[in-house]
């Protein structure tokens, strides 16, 4: 079955991360990575020298000003960059940089970032993450109107992976699988349970009923 789940991270040392890691070994084959430099919201997430281990494949949801420079400190490290396309200074030249590099192209939107400021990128475009909270903290308030800008997207692009990131349980899920995602970011219901296999297939069930 194609992993729809997507465990989320928000490390604050690296021994936080790894005692993560080993929780959810067995659990999800890619991680969500939430980066945070307490100036784009407010908390601070992986801001040490962290150290990724091989048994995953890890995503970036990059929260932070001059994303382009932590991309190119961590290229080899992570498969898909997810920056917030407010904060990219060139954007025809952050496309064109990693397509050459032959990685997937990503943005995020937050719940105050109108579909038109990315409407001209979207058929460039492989995945954008929808924000159903505000950013920064696990537990924030989901926010069920954000789910309109899914069928806005996919309008304008069908081929585009739409990725809901925040506020993930299997009441809430229902309702972002029936808007048309197609992944979904789960953090403190999944990554902090005391056992995140069990959640995670709780979240894969409710998604089964609607798709």
């Amino acid at each position: 079955m194609k992993q729809i789940i997507l465990p989320s991270l928000m490390c604050h040392s690296q021994e936080e991360l790894e005692q993560d890691l080993r929780r959810l070994k067995g659990t999800a084959k890619v991680l969500h990575l939430d980066i945070v430099n307490g100036k784009f919201a407010n908390n601070e997430t992986f801001q040490f020298d962290f150290k990724l281990v091989g048994d995953f494949k890890y995503q970036a949801h990059l929260m932070i000003n001059n994303p382009e420079k932590w991309i190119r400190e961590h290229f080899s490290e992570i498969d898909l960059f997810i920056p917030h396309i407010e904060k990219i200074k060139d954007v025809k030249k952050h496309i064109k940089e990693l397509q050459i590099k032959d990685k997937k192209i990503a943005f995020a939107l937050l719940p105050e970032t109108n579909i038109s400021s990315i409407e001209k990128f979207l058929l460039q475009t492989d995945c954008i993450l929808v924000l159903t909270v505000q950013p920064g903290f696990y537990g924030s308030k989901f926010l069920p109107e954000q789910l309109e800008k899914i069928s806005k997207i996919k309008e304008i692009n069908p081929r585009v992976k739409v990725i809901v990131d925040g506020g993930m349980n299997p009441k809430t899920i229902k309702l972002a699988a029936k808007a048309g995602a197609d992944l979904f970011v789960s953090g403190s219901y999944t990554t902090k349970a005391e056992i995140p296999k069990e959640r995670v297939e709780l979240l894969e069930k409710s998604v089964g009923g609607v798709k």
